[in-house]
């Protein structure tokens, strides 16, 4: 009889969110020392929403949480003990008795180009075919090159290259960190700076969500915490509860922290056809980062204005 086992971590089941909980499974296993055994650690694949249905916009669907909304479900109930994300995709404000217990070091947070056309988004021709389901690339991208034609590209990594092999469009954009979870940054025609297409908040770190009330799960996720990770992603999303943006809005953010031990946060919102972007910064120490990034998010959206928001 198959002895059940110490921890049960629920993810999605495309092969990044699977290679990312694999990471979490090891660095859980190697910290604590009951979940080091064979068999101590269990993986239970997930079909979310937002995986189901791939030929319409997330906005439209309800947003980014459609990819959280079965994990949380089945963390509420028992059926795993904590759920593994790309923390870009994790909602701001997360359900009643789920918390987010760690994050693992983050990955390179930046944006890349995919293109057999263009070395970098200027060489890209005059009214090129852009492939993305993001927002927020879309508005950045518009209001740089306005000629450029969009169009919705979605599924996992592989798809998305295949499709632009396939000349379903002359370019997309990745995750720079998803990449090189899996192997293949050497696709990327350019990876782009943070001041020409500033990053999701929390791109490039995976969260580790589990029961509020759950201290041992609560324990294990202490163990493998990254600290300065949690201070940087805790500034960007403490900017995305301040804008309250839907997932109509485009929103970017992206904390680092510098050698003296200080923060920088930059922050952006836009309108979906690019017309109009609003960027902001804020400077301070690591103490003080959910402050600076409530801060940020608040002198943003005063400066964009409800209707942008509506």
């Amino acid at each position: 009889m198959a002895t059940e086992p110490l921890l049960k971590i629920g993810t999605r089941a495309s092969p990044l969110a699977l290679a990312q909980t694999h990471e979490a499974g090891d660095r859980l296993a190697a910290a604590a020392a009951e979940l080091s055994g064979e068999g101590a650690v269990g993986v239970v694949e997930i079909k979310t929403t937002g995986d189901k249905v791939q030929d319409r916009p997330l906005a439209e669907l309800g947003g980014k949480g459609l990819f959280a909304k079965e994990l949380d479900s089945a963390l509420l109930d028992g059926r795993i003990d904590i759920a593994v994300h790309s923390l870009k995709d994790l909602e701001t404000a997360l359900p009643d008795g789920i918390v987010l217990g760690a994050c693992l070091e983050r990955e390179d947070p930046r944006d890349v180009l995919i293109s057999p056309a263009a070395a970098d988004i200027d060489a890209l021709p005059e009214g090129a075919r852009v492939g993305t389901a993001s927002l927020r690339r879309r508005a950045q991208l518009l209001h740089r090159r306005p000629d450029l034609r969009m169009t919705l590209l979605r599924g996992n990594i592989q798809t998305r290259m295949r499709k632009i092999a396939d000349g379903e469009a002359d370019a997309t954009f990745l995750a720079l960190a998803g990449l090189n979870r899996m192997g293949l940054a050497d696709r990327a025609a350019c990876v782009l700076d943070p001041d020409e297409m500033l990053p999701a908040c929390g791109q490039g770190a995976i969260g580790i969500t589990c029961r509020t009330d759950d201290a041992r799960a609560l324990a294990w996720l202490a163990a493998v915490n990254h600290a300065e990770t949690m201070i940087r992603v805790s500034a960007e999303r403490a900017m995305l509860a301040a804008l309250d943006g839907s997932c109509r809005t485009p929103i970017g953010g992206l904390a680092d922290i510098d050698a003296d031990g200080g923060l920088r946060l930059r922050g952006l919102v836009a309108r979906a056809d690019g017309s109009e972007i609003h960027r902001g910064e804020r400077q301070g120490g690591i103490a003080d980062a959910a402050a600076l990034g409530a801060e940020l998010g608040a002198e943003l959206r005063a400066r964009a204005g409800d209707d942008l928001f509506e």
